[in-house]
């Protein structure tokens, strides 16, 4: 093996070696580095727009929950508290009443989507921001989205009312249910959610909407997101009110589809990237093969063996495949740890943002850097390089002294 490095070593140093093929090893070189440090930077990118998917939005949409299917809304029973608590895979649950309704302050009007909560709830739900007993001495108090408050100029001490839509059995127009509440605080959840989001107290909302009940969803607030389609339909079987059962996957699944499927599409787009870099491999060592017949030819003569021969030629380019693999990897994983503030500076510099404020569920491009891609980008653009080399080794394999010497 060492002798076979030391000659490919040699006949990659030769002065006599065409410019053309030196150009294309080159290029190869460049192509792996370029695609091992493309795959692993965007690999990282998805991996942390999954993460945030989890810590953000996934902190306060429903994990899965239950939807009352009458006007009289739905409980908690204690049935279903009991075995919640015994249920690993639960972390808590709750209910709260839902109602879209708009928000009028003077002449301006804005659509919302309020949600009652109670103290249990805004424990279980830190990305509010808010103390659990906010609403103890301010029944009547409601905060709402910063899209809301910019549309509606409000400031906190300000009164808005609330129109809530009247429901008929004969489905005739009834006027809308009007509540006065006093605008308490903003809050900001990140995205286009902020543009419609209100929170206000359950027991007010619950008896505006006449919901006998005292709540109109159940919610099971997970320890992994991604079991909630499963969970609540094997609680739902068992659950003694009429529901609708639903999950975060119905809801705001797309966002993690349309993750998983860039991740895909970006895997087999630079694995393409690198085979083609690979193909240039085997141009290079099939015209290598072509300039050294006569050097080939000796090392025969002299009683090189056919695997010395192809030895040489598959080191020749996995030489190739180290030198642009290991940069191009080095290159990733820094740029991937560094891509938060190297984005930022970017913006700073062109005095623009990458990911719109209020358009997305965050403003900024994540980055997750995980071990596993790493190395699977690296030894997979290694072993793209090894299987390039084998025919072109195989061809100097082959090569006959007699006539080449001749």
């Amino acid at each position: 093996m060492f002798l076979a490095l030391t000659i490919a070593n040699r006949f990659r140093q030769s002065k006599q070696q065409s410019g053309f093929i030196s150009f294309v090893s080159a290029s190869s070189t460049i192509g792996i580095g370029l695609g091992c440090f493309v795959l692993i930077l965007l690999l990282s990118v998805m991996n942390g727009f999954e993460k945030e998917l989890r810590n953000t939005l996934l902190s306060y949409i429903p994990h899965a929950e239950f939807i009352a299917a009458s006007e009289q809304g739905v409980y908690l029973d204690q049935e279903t508290i009991n075995k919640a608590q015994n249920d690993p895979r639960v972390r808590a649950v709750f209910s709260y009443t839902k109602a879209s309704g708009l928000l009028q302050k003077g002449a301006k009007m804005k659509s919302v989507e309020i949600q009652g909560v109670d103290a249990d709830y805004i424990k279980n739900k830190p990305a509010f921001a808010l103390a659990p007993e906010v609403f103890a001495t301010q029944s009547t108090g409601i905060y709402l989205g910063s899209g809301i408050v910019e549309t509606l100029s409000i400031v906190p001490g300000d009164k808005v009312q609330l129109l809530l839509p009247s429901a008929s059995a004969d489905l005739s127009f009834q006027a809308p249910k009007a509540i006065w509440l006093e605008f308490l605080g903003e809050i900001s959840l990140g995205g286009e959610v902020d543009d419609f989001v209100g929170i206000m107290d359950k027991q007010t909302l619950s008896s505006a909407l006449k919901i006998e009940s005292g709540a109109s969803h159940i919610e099971f607030q997970l320890s992994d997101p991604f079991l909630g389609r499963q969970l609540i339909r094997e609680y739902g079987y068992d659950f003694k009110q009429v529901v609708y059962m639903s999950d975060w996957t119905l809801t705001n699944g797309h966002l993690y589809q349309d993750i998983q499927l860039v991740r895909t599409v970006v895997y087999i787009t630079l694995i393409l990237v690198i085979c083609v870099a690979c193909f240039n491999i085997v141009s290079s060592l099939v015209m290598s093969v072509k300039e050294k017949t006569k050097e080939i030819a000796i090392l025969k003569s002299m009683g090189a063996e056919n695997k010395l021969l192809r030895q040489v030629f598959v080191i020749k380019g996995l030489i190739n495949g180290l030198y642009g693999a290991t940069v191009g990897t080095i290159l990733g994983v820094l740029s991937a740890i560094y891509l938060v503030e190297i984005s930022g500076f970017i913006e700073t510099l062109f005095n623009f943002s990458l990911l719109g404020d209020g358009v997305y569920f965050i403003n900024f491009i994540p980055s997750d850097l995980q071990l596993v891609d790493v190395i699977a980008t690296y030894f997979l653009a290694i072993v793209l390089c090894v299987l390039a080399t084998l025919y072109p080794a195989h061809k100097a394999a082959n090569v006959d002294p007699a006539t080449s010497l001749a």
